[in-house]
């Protein structure tokens, strides 16, 4: 089985980009963020084409999350990350498919800072490692999928220094995203790349993608079930340099 997170940066705007991109690499499980839509203007018809059954968590013009699975649906669907029922932001999806628990979630930029969106950032952590230790505790296979907006070590972006003052690299959610890791969770990427600079995002600007200067910053979090199946994990890099692609590109896993 493969599972994929892919921040889409608009899926309608890149709808053509993530059409080709499920044709040529048929995921069986998509985490897809930064739909930028609300439910009414998702896609559906032209995903269910594809072959792929879908739940999603829409809101218009920012943010938005899906969970779409290849030639099935997306059962037991929950939404929205719980632990502050005032947060109207669609960043989190839950569903079970084939067995396996999948979180699919779009944390929060959190710049400028300081200030409330650097805060919200931090709290969204100390909500999201709570459903974790939750998902954890059912003792069943789960997956964390998504653009966590956490560069994680100075291995993890192509100039440390340049990225000091940004939300994306802060001690405190450096600190965070590593507490979640130790607390039984394994970041699938870096285990299997322990040395590798491996990048899931290229700026737009400075011709970033063609002189390699990205950040690793979607990540696939694996439940201790579901980490011992873990037999590759990587990127297709190549969908950055498609015609109108996002600045992100798909992370995936394979299990056995």
């Amino acid at each position: 089985m493969r599972i994929a997170t892919y921040n889409v940066n608009g899926i309608n705007a890149r709808l053509p980009v993530l059409l080709r991109w499920l044709a040529e690499t048929k995921p069986d499980v998509a985490c897809l963020q930064e739909l930028k839509a609300p439910a009414e203007k998702i896609p559906e018809a032209a995903i269910r084409e594809a072959g792929y059954g879908a739940a999603w968590h829409g809101q218009k013009s920012w943010n938005g999350v899906a969970i779409l699975v290849r030639g099935a649906e997306p059962e037991d669907v929950e939404r929205g990350l719980p632990g502050e029922p005032e947060d109207e932001q669609s960043r989190y999806i839950e569903a079970t498919v084939h067995g396996i628990r999948v979180g699919c979630l779009y944390l929060p930029n959190g710049n400028p800072l300081p200030g409330p969106k650097f805060d919200y950032k931090l709290r969204w952590m100390d909500r999201l490692a709570a459903r974790a230790a939750e998902l954890l505790a059912a003792g069943g296979p789960v997956v964390l999928a998504g653009d966590y907006n956490v560069i994680p070590t100075d291995l993890d972006v192509y100039n440390p220094a340049r990225w000091t003052g940004d939300a994306l690299f802060q001690p405190e959610v450096r600190d965070a995203f590593q507490r979640l890791v130790e607390s039984g969770w394994t970041d699938a990427v870096r285990s299997l790349h322990p040395t590798e600079r491996v990048y899931t995002f290229y700026d737009y600007f400075r011709n970033a993608f063609d002189r390699d200067a990205g950040l690793r910053i979607d990540h696939l979090l694996l439940s201790p079930a579901l980490a011992k199946k873990l037999s590759a994990a990587g990127v297709d890099r190549e969908t950055r340099g498609w015609e109108k692609s996002s600045d992100h590109v798909p992370t995936w896993i394979q299990l056995r």
